[in-house]
């Protein structure tokens, strides 16, 4: 039974990585693989995707026409992006007028290229827009990712639609999930300018498969303010993607990780295993994410562990969700010092000599620590099982740092007795002063 002192911390959102671990390359083995270290030079890239499909026509926000209110909030936005935000935007349906479903559905183009935004020309390009053409969404939102293009930051795709793809295949859920299997940091956020439940299912899809949200904009400030927040976001997210590893079906196989961010695929019901040296003195810390890009039954949850090569388990932190989230998450942190004071509150050898953590930890050789990502996820009827969910692990590799001990009560007697003398205080004073009112009841 683990105690309290290997009581799991369950991490909402991932560790950063902020430590590089120093050369912990193991006798005969191979050096750790490692995540990139250094925040990239690249600024952060959005890329804003218009409907402009015939049922933008409709003028039901505010009295106005749906492309209206879009105009104006994409004006706003333009007027209010940061300095260092590159910003692109493409269209869909915008200019074929006919009825050939086979030319209308390859009607995307981009109207502002991503980079440094001149701001007359990106609001006289959007001014210029009039709703005309079919839906084609997953190709639109294919194109959006070939405009940004690759490199280590995260980039993000902002979708605004009043409705479904009229143009699938492709599928535009599916081209979500194709996109976030890549391997890049790509986010893409969708915004709905209709009270359609079938499109915000769709939409909802969109966003869960790349990390996403979903938002429902019923006013022309809401859909201003909710881009505004995404493009900022952008900025705030500015992160490097992580790096793609593959997890095995057992520890002595597994990839030696280095501290940072990695990405991996992980099936239904599966566990994946990675190994990470730990040297004296010093703690691990690790978290994992894995997104709910397709539907799953209602009940589920995950599971990181670590173990030692023997198979001894060190400490576990497991988080389960209720079905309304699109990411579930668990963390642990782990460190030599804790096991060997848990070894010893088991009734270990109290006389043995332990070596100070600091002693010798540059040179002493390091622990090699299993971590194993294990999920109860079951997919819904009709669910695509490949490829695997997208997992995403952080590490972390710190100076140990033990909590402080908490105040010494005696095994508990201290706090009693100080309970027992409150008590007696307190009963004495109430005694007193229920004699002195019965006393000047009387008088009077």
């Amino acid at each position: 039974m683990i105690n309290k002192r290997r009581s799991t911390m369950v991490l909402r959102g991932l560790l950063a990585a902020t430590v590089l671990l120093g050369p912990a390359v193991l006798v005969g083995g191979p050096a750790p693989a490692r995540a990139e270290g250094e925040p990239p030079a690249e600024p952060p890239r959005v890329e804003l995707v218009l409907d402009v499909s015939g049922s933008m026509r409709a003028r039901d926000i505010d009295g106005r026409s749906r492309i209206s209110v879009a105009q104006q909030a994409f004006n706003e936005v333009v007027d209010a992006l940061p300095e260092e935000t590159q910003l692109g935007i493409r269209v869909l349906g915008a200019t074929y007028r006919g009825k050939d479903k086979t030319v209308g559905c390859q009607d995307t183009q981009q109207i502002v290229p991503v980079g440094q935004v001149d701001r007359t020309q990106a609001k006289a390009a959007v001014a210029t827009l009039r709703p005309t053409g079919f839906t084609p969404v997953g190709l639109a939102l294919r194109s959006a990712a070939r405009d940004l293009g690759t490199g280590a930051t995260a980039r993000r795709i902002v979708l605004i639609t009043d409705g479904e793809d009229t143009c699938a295949p492709p599928d535009p859920c599916e081209v979500a999930r194709e996109l976030a299997a890549q391997g890049t940091k790509l986010v893409v956020d969708t915004l709905g300018l209709a009270p359609d439940e079938k499109v915000r299912r769709q939409l909802v899809c969109i966003a869960n498969a790349t990390g996403g949200t979903y938002t429902a904009a019923q006013s022309a400030d809401e859909l201003t303010d909710r881009i505004k927040q995404l493009v900022d976001r952008a900025r705030d997210t500015y992160t490097a993607a992580p790096t793609v590893v593959g997890g095995t079906a057992r520890c002595p196989d597994a990839p030696l990780l280095a501290p940072g961010v990695y990405t991996d695929r992980e099936q239904f019901s599966e566990h994946r295993w990675y190994r990470v040296p730990v040297r004296p003195g010093q703690e691990l810390r690790a978290s994992v994410s894995i997104a709910l890009d397709r539907p799953v039954n209602p009940d589920h949850g995950v599971l990181l562990r670590a173990t030692a090569p023997d198979g001894r388990e060190l400490v576990r932190g497991v988080d389960a969700g209720s079905g309304r989230t699109d990411v579930v998450s668990a963390g642990l942190r782990w460190s030599a010092a804790a096991d060997r004071d848990d070894e010893d509150d088991d009734g270990g050898d109290d006389d043995r000599e332990t070596p100070s953590p600091a002693a010798g930890a540059a040179d002493a050789a390091p622990t090699v620590v299993c971590l194993v990502v294990s999920n109860a996820f079951a997919p819904r009827p009709g669910t695509q099982v490949t490829p695997g969910m997208p997992i995403e692990l952080t590490v972390d590799v710190v100076a140990s740092s033990p909590a402080p001990a908490g105040p010494d009560l005696g095994r508990g007697w201290v706090l009693l007795l100080l309970l027992v003398l409150a008590g007696l205080v307190t009963g004495l004073v109430a005694g007193l002063l229920t004699r002195w009112w019965v006393a000047t009841w009387r008088e009077n």
